[in-house]
């Protein structure tokens, strides 16, 4: 059964389409992950599904709800992470969860029981009694999700949990999220890290420029560049000035430059592919670093489906 089934949904602001008549389906139980680029239309989606913003075009449903005539219903039903937190500074952890759960009418005796049980799943029952604002980033979008989780829901939808955290707080809080998976709560997670996709998601639906242009199983994503083999190389100087000749050295491959001095090539045959990079280094005298064979990945598969470049795409919010 589906928790989410999305038809034609569409957000214009003037002239500009945010969003571009996107459809897709969640079935209960599932993560689903929205990936791709800053602007590329995920958080307006995920502002859309929740009762947010109102669709220009097209329409969602939430648990059987009609967002256009059952959103309040829908609501009950759905815990939403928006990408920057919305719980009080001055408030404890634990004041933050009890007033989070009277927002959603939790009853009263209830909402102290649920209020600790999540603090202690959460790994913050230590801190329930310190304001929020003191909290590490990562302590934050922790309490964050369990507050949205506190009147129990069905949905949940995280938009870009982990942007600004550190390693070991991403990795915390990926695993949280994987643990909500696997109890059977539904999520929608956006992202534009590949490996958090690649890592949490059952599906993903891969957008740019507020279209959909994919949706597969991570590995799906990936069988779609297996079929060609794929070299990385790794040059001692900047060479992306220079990547009409490699193009040119290598017809029938496809050559795309992850940043200045690396760069991947789909195709091709493989021992031609080598002697055309050295032959290409040496008469653009830059050097190599490196020179691997790889079996595909996601971000192979994100370069090959989309042209874009996963190192800019972190990059645009100060990606890891």
């Amino acid at each position: 059964m589906n928790a989410i089934v999305v038809r034609g949904l569409t957000k214009r602001f003037g002239s500009f389409t945010a969003v571009d008549g996107i459809s897709f389906d969640v079935e209960e139980g599932e993560l689903f992950g929205l990936l791709g680029p800053n602007g590329s239309g995920k958080t307006t989606t995920i502002r859309m599904l929740v009762g947010l913003s109102r669709p220009t075009e097209g329409g969602a449903k939430i648990l059987g709800f009609d967002l256009s005539s059952g959103i309040t219903e829908a609501k009950r039903g759905m815990g939403v992470v928006p990408d920057s937190s919305n719980l009080y500074d001055e408030l404890s952890a634990r004041e933050n969860l009890l007033f989070t759960a009277r927002l959603y009418g939790v009853a009263k005796d209830v909402r102290e029981e649920r209020a600790d049980a999540l603090l202690k799943a959460f790994g913050l029952f230590e801190r329930r009694d310190d304001r929020f604002g003191t909290f590490s980033r990562g302590m934050k979008r922790a309490l964050t999700i369990a507050a949205a989780l506190v009147h129990d829901p069905k949905v949940l939808f995280l938009d870009e949990p982990t942007v600004g955290l550190d390693v070991v707080a991403a990795r915390s809080l990926r695993n949280l999220i994987s643990d909500l998976h696997h109890r059977g709560l539904t999520i929608i997670l956006t992202t534009h890290y590949l490996v958090e996709a690649d890592l949490l998601c059952d599906r993903i639906a891969v957008m740019v420029k507020g279209k959909i242009v994919r949706i597969d199983t991570p590995q799906g994503l990936k069988r779609h560049v297996e079929e060609r083999s794929v070299i990385e190389v790794s040059f001692g100087q900047e060479a992306s000035g220079h990547v009409g000749d490699l193009s040119a050295r290598l017809p029938g491959a496809e050559v795309v430059f992850l940043d200045g001095m690396r760069a991947k090539i789909f195709g091709g045959d493989p021992s031609f592919v080598l002697e055309e990079i050295f032959e290409f280094s040496v008469d653009h005298d830059l050097g190599l670093s490196a020179i691997n064979s790889i079996k595909p990945s996601l971000e192979d598969a994100f370069v090959r489906i989309t042209g874009l470049s996963p190192t800019a795409m972190a990059r645009e919010k100060g990606g890891r």
